[in-house]
């Protein structure tokens, strides 16, 4: 296994794709993960950590679509995972180029 800073922090990255296409910012970092999760060291628990982050923010979203029909809350909750999706990307890939360990908050952990 090779130590690979620039692939781990391109993989955080990679998610602010959602912003241009969408859905990339799923895609990309799932396929860098399963691609490279045996070569690169960490990158099996940097993706593992990206793809539940996602599928969090995901989930959040269908459950802020009801509350906003209902009490309006959902637009507020729409904006904070906005944010969430835009900010904490940057921060963990800058916390990876500096040898720390990113972390992103009310993640749900899907895979282990």
């Amino acid at each position: 296994m090779r130590e690979d800073k620039q692939l781990l922090m391109l993989t955080h990255l990679s998610q602010l794709l959602d912003l241009v296409t969408g859905i990339g910012g799923f895609i990309v970092p799932l396929i860098i993960w399963l691609t490279q999760k045996d070569k690169v060291l960490g990158m099996d628990a940097h993706g593992k950590m990206i793809i539940n982050f996602q599928i969090s923010m995901f989930i959040y979203s269908i459950i802020a679509i009801p509350l906003m029909l209902l009490f309006g809350l959902g637009i507020l909750i729409l904006i904070i995972i906005g944010l969430m999706v835009l900010i904490f990307p940057i921060i963990n890939a800058i916390k990876v180029s500096n040898g720390e360990i990113p972390s992103y908050p009310l993640t749900i952990e899907i895979l282990k």
